[in-house]
């Protein structure tokens, strides 16, 4: 008779060593927690622990603040280093990294700026903050070829409404009430400021159909054409969308820009 093994639970072991591995976590992003007293070296006093504890939480804390500092250049331009460096600490205190990928953190660092009262004096920031992290997820992002424009030919005529598309996995949409393209560009040396007008608003399509990623203002219209597209919505649907927010909006063109751009994996499957 076959005998079988069931493992019901954590053994107290496992559950005092994740115990353990939390609270030391949660010590080193928060300064008001003390440090861990199971960590201690034998033979060593509680003033030395501390001691050692806080120069390698204060380590984290720099290390986060440079990461940030990395995937934000923008950002950083256009506060200056010392706002930063206290936006940065901020962001940490209230959402510390949970993963020792430090590249793939700030996801929620557009989101914080959006409500964090100094920067109420610079609006945009949030969604340059959000471009920023859009390129970085990008440039991350798996490897595929675009789809070509010339797929759409292999589709009967009235069937074409009713396709839906497949994005790259390098694309994401973000959509701004402030000429977030154009600042991010001058901030990053790739504009000149004398470019950048306030009263414009600016949608963008970030995507990366090769090595290098791609940033582009989409069109008025794009962006509810492009997002109805991402939701998965078919071709005429977002034709529809797209035609709501610009009565003349032309279907072929924007197509034939996003198929540029590299926006489309694949076609979606077809009942």
């Amino acid at each position: 008779m076959e005998t079988k093994l069931h493992h019901r639970g954590r053994s107290p072991a496992v559950s005092r060593l994740a115990s353990s591995q939390s609270t030391f976590a949660q010590a080193l992003t928060d300064p008001d927690r003390s440090a861990p007293t199971d960590v201690r070296r034998p033979g060593s006093n509680q003033a030395a622990q501390t001691k050692r504890f806080d120069v390698y939480r204060n380590n984290v804390a720099v290390a986060a603040i440079d990461t940030l500092r990395d995937i934000f250049p923008a950002v950083l331009k256009l506060v200056g280093d010392e706002f930063f460096q206290a936006t940065a600490q901020a962001y940490i205190d209230h959402a510390p990294p949970s993963s020792p990928l430090l590249f793939q953190y700030g996801d929620t660092f557009g989101a914080f700026l959006d409500d964090f009262p100094p920067a109420a004096s610079v609006p945009y920031l949030g969604d340059v903050a959000r471009l920023e992290f859009a390129r970085l997820q990008a440039y991350h992002a798996a490897d595929a070829t675009p789809l070509a424009i010339s797929a759409l030919a292999e589709i009967p005529s009235d069937e074409v409404a009713a396709i839906t598309l497949v994005a790259h996995p390098a694309v994401s949409l973000i959509r701004s009430r402030y000429p977030v393209v154009s600042l991010w560009g001058a901030s990053v040396g790739l504009a000149s400021s004398d470019d950048v007008d306030m009263a414009c608003a600016e949608d963008a399509l970030t995507v990366r159909p090769e090595l290098d990623v791609d940033t582009l203002i989409l069109p008025t219209g794009g962006a509810n054409f492009l997002d109805s597209l991402l939701e998965g919505d078919s071709l005429g649907i977002a034709a529809e969308a797209g035609a709501a927010a610009e009565p003349d909006f032309d279907l072929s063109a924007h197509l034939a820009g996003l198929f540029d751009a590299g926006t489309f994996e694949r076609i979606g499957e077809r009942p």
